[in-house]
């Protein structure tokens, strides 16, 4: 969850810190088994590398941020954000979805896209 936080501040050009938070005795001896130092603190660049950073989500159910998927008629509507780090580049991108194409696409793909 830290990495994925991580990725859409650093398209923002913000930061982060942040500690691995072990959630039980299994994960503290993962941990040590990794050489991972339980109480480094993780800076953005230790979760993400690089300058060259995209993020994108899309929004499932309504929310303050994005709107959920809406079935409209023979339509599906997604409303989605994308962001690149390198650029600044900050996109919302309205979609509407044929349910007939993603069956056709489906069978050609063997890629199942749900419709429900």
């Amino acid at each position: 969850e830290a990495v994925i936080t991580a990725c859409a501040i650093k398209c923002l050009q913000g930061n982060i810190q942040c500690k691995l938070w072990p959630r039980n005795e299994d994960d503290i001896a993962e941990s040590r088994r990794r050489g991972l130092d339980l109480d480094q603190v993780l800076t953005i660049d230790d979760l993400v590398k690089g300058d060259n950073v995209f993020f994108a989500a899309t929004g499932v159910t309504d929310g303050d941020f994005l709107k959920g998927v809406r079935y409209e008629g023979r339509e599906i509507r997604t409303s989605s954000m994308v962001m690149r780090s390198k650029s600044g580049t900050i996109r919302f991108v309205d979609s509407i979805h044929m349910p007939k194409k993603l069956s056709e696409l489906s069978k050609m793909s063997g890629i199942e896209y749900s419709t429900v």
